[in-house]
C-alpha cells in the first residue's frame, strides 16, 4: 500500500495542500478546530511528512527522540541530563521536544520526529494516551514514561508514586505528627493522582486519628508559597506537610520560615522527587533517582532497537526510597 501524501490529507479535509502544511506546522493563522480535523486525518491515513522520511527509512540516524511535558525546571533538568549522559556513551543524540499538555502540540512534537530518530522516549503524565497515541510513528521503537494508561504494544517505565508517598506518610506519622496538610499536584496529571491517593491511603490505615487537609498545587514552588500562606493566614492546626513534589515543598519552607515558624520544631516539612536543591536545604524527600531513570530509559530503547534479548513490552516499576533529612528530623 503507498505511502499516504500530503495531498491526501488535503483531499480528505476538503483543504488545500498549503492549508494542511500550515496546520501541520503549527502555524498561528490556522483555527484550532481546522487544526484539529487535519490532525485527525493525517492520523488516521498514516501520513508521515517527508523531513527526510524516505531517505532514512533504510538507515540509522543515530538519533533518539525525547518528548516531555515541558524543558524547564529541576526534575527535566535532571532526566534530560540522565537521557543524555547514557546517550553519550552509546555515541547517540538526543532531539528534545515538549507537549505543555496539549493533544495538539503532542502530536506535532511526535510527527516532527517522524524519519528523523531511531527511537522515541516519551513522558506524558498530563493526559490521556488517546490525544497524541494516533500521532505515535508506527514501526519505530519507544518507551513510555509516567503514561496514565499504557498503551498495550509499548513498553514502558512507572514511577511507584503510591508506594513513594506511603513511605512519606509512615515518617511522618512516626514522628508524632497528627496534623497534616498535603500539598497536591495537577488533578489531570497521574503522578499527582497517585501520589495524593497513596499518602491517604496510608494514613487512613496506619493513623486513623489523623487528620489530612489538602490544598492545591501544580508543582511550581509559588504554589508551595501560596499554600503556606493559606496556613498562616487561616492560623491552620498544622504539624506536618507533604508536597507532591520538591519544588512546592521548597517554597513552602522558604516562606514559613519567612514567618518565623522553625521547620522542623513546629511544623515538618517532607516533598517528592529529591532534586538537587532538595539536598542542600536538607529536605525530606521520596528520592526517584531521576537521572538514573533518564538513563535506564536510554539504555532500555537501545535493547529493543537492537532488538536484544528477551522481548520486555510490560510496565517497568521504579520505587522511590525515603531519604530523612533536617526538615523532619526529630530534634535531639
Amino acid at each position: 500500500m503507498a505511502e499516504a501524501t500530503i495531498r491526501d490529507v488535503a483531499r480528505e479535509a476538503q483543504l488545500s495542500v498549503a492549508s494542511v502544511s500550515r496546520a501541520l506546522n503549527g502555524h498561528k493563522s490556522v483555527r484550532p478546530e481546522t487544526r484539529a480535523r487535519i490532525v485527525a486525518v493525517a492520523d488516521r491515513l498514516g501520513y508521515v511528512p517527508h523531513a527526510g522520511a524516505r531517505s532514512l527509512s533504510m538507515a540509522r540516524s543515530n538519533a533518539i527522540g525525547v518528548v516531555l511535558p515541558d524543558l524547564h525546571g529541576e526534575f527535566f533538568s535532571e532526566i534530560v541530563r540522565g537521557m543524555d549522559r547514557e546517550a553519550t556513551r552509546l555515541g547517540l543524540q538526543l532531539l528534545l521536544s515538549n507537549m505543555h499538555a496539549d493533544p495538539v502540540q503532542a502530536g506535532q512534537a511526535l510527527r516532527a520526529m517522524h524519519g528523523r530518530v531511531d527511537g522515541l522516549l516519551i513522558m506524558c503524565p498530563q493526559m490521556r494516551t488517546e490525544g497524541w497515541a494516533g500521532s505515535m510513528p508506527r514501526g519505530l521503537p519507544a518507551v513510555l514514561l509516567n503514561t496514565p494508561e499504557q498503551m498495550m504494544d509499548r513498553p514502558s517505565m512507572a514511577i511507584d508514586n503510591r508506594a513513594g508517598a506511603a513511605e512519606v506518610a509512615r515518617h511522618l506519622v512516626a514522628l508524632g505528627r497528627r496534623h497534616i496538610v498535603h500539598i497536591a499536584g495537577p488533578d489531570h496529571n497521574i503522578d499527582a493522582r497517585e501520589r495524593r491517593e497513596g499518602f491517604e491511603e496510608a494514613i487512613r490505615k496506619i493513623a486513623p486519628d489523623a487528620t489530612v487537609t489538602v490544598l492545591p498545587g501544580d508543582f511550581n514552588e509559588d504554589t508551595g508559597e501560596a499554600a503556606a500562606e493559606t496556613i498562616l493566614s487561616k492560623n491552620m492546626k498544622v504539624d506536618a506537610i507533604f508536597a507532591a513534589n520538591d519544588m512546592m515543598a521548597v517554597g513552602c519552607l522558604q516562606a514559613l520560615r519567612a514567618a518565623g515558624k522553625r521547620v522542623p520544631e513546629d511544623i515538618a516539612i517532607a516533598g517528592f522527587d529529591d532534586v538537587p536543591i532538595a539536598r542542600y536545604l536538607s529536605l525530606t524527600t521520596a528520592r526517584v533517582n531521576i537521572a538514573e531513570l533518564g538513563a535506564r530509559a536510554v539504555i532500555r530503547l537501545t535493547e529493543i532497537m537492537n532488538a536484544e534479548g528477551e522481548p520486555n513490552d510490560g510496565v517497568e516499576v521504579h520505587k522511590p526510597e525515603l531519604v530523612v533529612r533536617g526538615t523532619t528530623a526529630p530534634t535531639p
